[in-house]
């Protein structure tokens, strides 16, 4: 009987489960787990992690680092398969490796009788097999998965290098119900904590535990144990408008600061800017080729080291280094860097063309200085303290007449002033090693500008004949004008494919310049209209800025990271001629983000028997919060939907 009323509670706690959805409270695998097979939150989920745990400590025994893992995941169709596979990559070096144990995986299905199976993970399907050379993965794949199983899986890692403590990604790219983290950190070692990502911790405790870990010989000492809880936490997207992912991935990470050994030695890891300064300096790559100018005689013409006007020899310097050396493609700025091979071979890394800038510059009486930076791919530097391979690339700062430029020369179309658009992420550390580093703001002054005036005129074969003047400037220019200069010859039939209701008659570019912050073109074009009844419809918006939304997310956790400011002009008159008449035009529009982040305007007037359109977009920031997502998503369909149907509807007078 007692026996029986243990079996019959079980039921009781399933079943008031059930009546909530799936069980994110522990690992018990209830009914409603196995029933539910829908996510209200993310309908396109493939799977949902309902519960996961980790717990990290030090061993009283070994001092190696051990986290105990558990999961629990509901797999929702077959794309969700994936997740049934497990994977770790266990470091060695030497003699020291990582080491995976205590496996225990079981899957969970309900079957068409109602009856509850499960299978276990057979130890002789777990995998070893060598990575590289730094690296072992250890991997199964839990057995008899099919659409509606939960899976169930548990297993320990231990590691010798507490260097860095082993970080917690609370998000994945499929939802999460809940993730717990609990750590226990002895004193001897000291690390900088960091909690990446826009989602908030829905629980955090921290508290003292005495005589943690005991050192022999009477030595102890103290560790400092917190959990760390996230609940209902979206999965992570890739969109348009993102810098890397692990810019915006919720986790938490560890950084080694200091080591304190039971015998009173103190180990610092984490070093202060004013010792990486000294560092960098010293360094082979970066300090000691700085400042190079034995091989820099004879390398300018007269005509630029005789120039008398900083600003025009700066510029002739920078056009000199753009045209004649060729980037390779490769970042490299810590390993093999030489000025002098790129001097002779005329192609050579990012760092060896921008250091040559910087010495050619600084040899010339220009006052530069050292930017260093990480791309937009390689994620955002630590503020938090001195992380040198957080960096991979280099910019140089230019100071003439009191103003401040940024300088590239590995790309032949960038204006003096203008960086590559990878380069903007937000800051870099300028290195200043006379007085010290310090970051800077690395955003452009000038907003980027698309503007088309469009000028038709109706015949009488009721076709639109006209002209489309263009002008692109900033980073709306680059593109352009690296396909126009890189080959002119197939440089409209771009457009041809593109805008295929056009015909285009003529084509010409005014800008001469490849590194001209603008470019200009203009278009001789023939658009045939819609004739419905004799009336005729017209899309004014030949040329489209944005054809689709490019947000389509239910949630974004993440900002919205143009990179640069810009805005959009739309100027449109159409000559209707002695036949036709106005019916129907377009209604005027005026949106704006909040905090007047942005602005739209779409206006339309009668005008001499011509109609004139006017659409302006302003996006007058370049770096939005995800709390503007909402907004942002509304705005784009807007615009969307004035360039697809706006329509002017003529009839015969």
């Amino acid at each position: 009987m007692k026996y029986l009323a243990i079996i019959f509670l079980f039921f009781i706690t399933a079943n008031a489960k059930a009546q909530s959805g799936f069980n994110s409270e522990n690992m018990e695998v209830t009914r409603s787990d196995l029933e539910t097979n829908f996510y209200a939150k993310d309908t396109t989920a493939n799977a949902i992690v309902l519960y996961e745990y980790g717990n990290s400590y030090v061993d009283n025994n070994n001092f190696e680092l051990y986290t105990e893992i558990k999961k629990k995941i509901k797999i929702l169709n077959r794309k969700g398969f994936d997740k049934a596979t497990i994977k770790e990559y266990l470091y060695y070096e030497g003699s020291k490796h990582e080491r995976m144990n205590h496996i225990s995986a079981t899957t969970f299905n309900l079957e068409s009788n109602g009856s509850i199976t499960s299978t276990r993970l057979d130890k002789k399907d777990v995998f070893e097999e060598k990575y590289n050379d730094r690296y072992n993965i250890t991997k199964f794949t839990l057995p008899n998965v099919k659409e509606g199983s939960v899976i169930t899986y548990s297993y320990t890692v231990s590691t010798p290098y507490m260097y860095k403590y082993r970080e917690w990604k609370f998000q994945d790219d499929i939802p999460k119900l809940y993730s717990e983290y609990r750590t226990s950190i002895p004193a001897n070692w000291e690390y900088n904590i960091k909690l990446v990502g826009f989602k908030k911790l829905y629980k955090h405790d921290m508290e003292k535990k005495a005589r943690c870990l005991e050192g022999g010989n009477g030595t102890y000492a103290d560790c400092t144990e917190t959990v760390y809880i996230m609940k209902d936490i979206p999965a992570f997207i890739e969109e348009d408008y993102m810098t890397t992912i692990n810019n915006y991935l919720s986790r938490i990470e560890y950084e080694l600061k200091t080591f304190k050994s039971f015998d009173g030695r103190v180990e610092n890891i984490t070093k202060t800017w004013k010792i990486a300064d000294k560092e960098i300096k010293a360094m082979p790559e970066i300090g000691k080729q700085l400042g190079k100018r034995g091989m820099l005689k004879d390398i300018l013409d007269n005509s630029i080291t005789n120039e008398e006007n900083p600003l025009k020899k700066a510029k002739a310097i920078y056009k000199y280094v753009q045209d004649n050396y060729i980037w390779n493609g490769k970042y490299q700025m810590f390993k093999d860097v030489s000025v002098k091979d790129l001097v002779k071979n005329k192609s050579g890394k990012a760092s060896e063309i921008n250091i040559l800038l910087y010495n050619l510059l600084d040899d010339n009486g220009i006052k530069v200085m050292p930017v260093l930076l990480s791309t937009r791919n390689n994620g955002l530097p630590t503020q938090l303290y001195p992380v040198i391979s957080d960096f991979n690339y280099l910019l140089v700062q230019a100071t003439i007449n009191n103003k401040t430029y940024l300088l590239d020369a590995t790309n032949k179309y960038l204006s003096f002033g203008e960086i590559p658009f990878k380069c903007l992420n937000h800051y870099g550390r300028l290195m200043d090693f006379k007085m010290g580093s310090y970051y800077i703001d690395i955003v452009p002054e000038k907003t980027s500008v698309v503007h088309y005036r469009v000028e038709l005129n109706l015949d009488e074969n009721k076709n639109l004949t006209g002209t489309i003047d263009s002008k692109t400037s900033g980073y709306h220019a680059l593109p352009l004008k690296r396909s126009y200069f890189g080959n002119k010859q197939d440089y409209l039939k771009d457009y041809e494919n593109k805008y295929t209701n056009i015909t285009f008659l003529d084509h010409s570019v005014t800008t001469k310049d490849k590194t001209s912050f603008d470019f200009s073109e203009n278009f001789d074009v023939e658009y045939q209209v819609e004739n419905i009844a004799d009336n005729l419809y017209v899309n004014p918006f030949l040329f489209k800025f944005f054809t689709e939304n490019p947000f389509k997310l239910q949630e974004r956790t993440y900002p919205i990271d143009f990179g640069y400011k810009d805005a959009y002009l739309y100027n449109v008159k159409i000559n209707l001629g002695k036949n036709y008449e106005v019916l129907d035009r377009p209604t005027d529009v005026s949106l704006t983000l909040p905090n007047n982040k942005g602005m739209l305007i779409l206006s339309s007037q009668i005008h001499d028997n011509a109609v004139l359109l006017f659409l302006k977009i302003n996006f007058n920031d370049s770096f939005y919060g995800p709390e503007y997502y909402d907004y942002l998503k509304q705005f784009f369909a807007k615009i969307v939907d004035i360039q697809n149907n706006a329509l002017i509807v003529l009839k015969k007078k």
